[in-house]
């Protein structure tokens, strides 16, 4: 049993979301309803800080004199490192359990394999490989324009965590990190974060142009597009969602993000 603390919401959430979605050393206090609920609130958050270090380094290197190519492969690699790799690697099995075409128990039973599958290592080939060129593209128009997408893609990722955690979404297994924040976090509550989501997004694009705010803040409407039709797919074949799939849900938004930045 986890023992009471005195821990006020929001310390909670901000414990819970950093100890399960980054490799920072924060210790969870409580693995409880309301600590997940107040966790998964606080995910887009672990995501800013996730966003920083890799506009940092990317960033940082450009100030150096590296070119684009370099600046991207390092900003694509940070988040990459500050989770244990745990959302690449929920992509793969997500994409193996897919990519199976096995009922739900028998693509469940893939997804917790050990091993990544030829459509788990196809789909993180070409999910990197679009980060990285996209990535490249932006930080050859300045490497404020690649710092800020990095930033905006990696919030994006976790709050499209935020919004799968909504009651009408079920777990797919009766343990695990799914179980544990499945439904909850309420619709209105998803929604405003939301709101002030894509809010920063449009701030964050003002200073590269007129239509520059529109389009940072269209960019986080598609990554989270793309994230619920993936949420879609995997609730009608696996009956909910897993771990796994919300490793998927955090590139797909991610990379779909970085890829509209471009093509505006």
């Amino acid at each position: 049993m986890t023992p009471p603390t005195t821990d006020p919401a929001f310390a909670q959430g901000m414990r819970f979301a950093f100890g399960t979605l980054t490799v920072l050393p924060v210790r969870v206090t409580r693995w409880d309803r309301g600590a997940a609920r107040a966790g998964m609130v606080c995910a887009p958050l672990a995501g800013l800080v996730v966003g920083l270090f890799a506009a940092a380094s990317g960033g940082l290197l450009t100030l150096l004199g590296a070119g684009p190519l370099l600046a991207a492969t390092a900003t694509a690699a940070v988040p990459a490192v500050l989770t244990r790799g745990l959302h690449l690697d929920g992509l793969a099995d997500t994409a193996d359990g897919l990519g199976s075409g096995r009922p739900a128990d028998d693509a469940l039973r893939i997804m917790k394999q050990s091993d990544i599958g030829p459509f788990g290592v196809i789909t993180l080939l070409f999910v990197l490989l679009g980060q990285v060129a996209a990535l490249a593209e932006l930080y050859a128009q300045g490497w404020a324009l690649g710092a800020a997408a990095a930033a905006l893609s990696a919030v994006t990722a976790r709050l499209a965590l935020t919004l799968a955690c909504r009651p009408a979404v079920p777990a797919a297994r009766p343990e695990g990190l799914g179980a544990a924040v499945a439904g909850a976090v309420p619709v209105g509550t998803g929604l405003a974060v939301t709101a002030l989501v894509i809010a920063c997004a449009a701030a964050a694009g003002t200073p590269f142009g007129p239509y520059a705010a529109l389009h940072h803040a269209l960019a986080a409407v598609a990554g989270l597009s793309a994230a619920h039709l993936l949420l879609r797919h995997c609730v009608r074949r696996f009956g909910g969602v897993t771990g796994d799939v919300f490793g998927a849900l955090a590139e797909t938004a991610a990379t779909v993000t970085l890829v509209a930045l471009v093509l505006g």
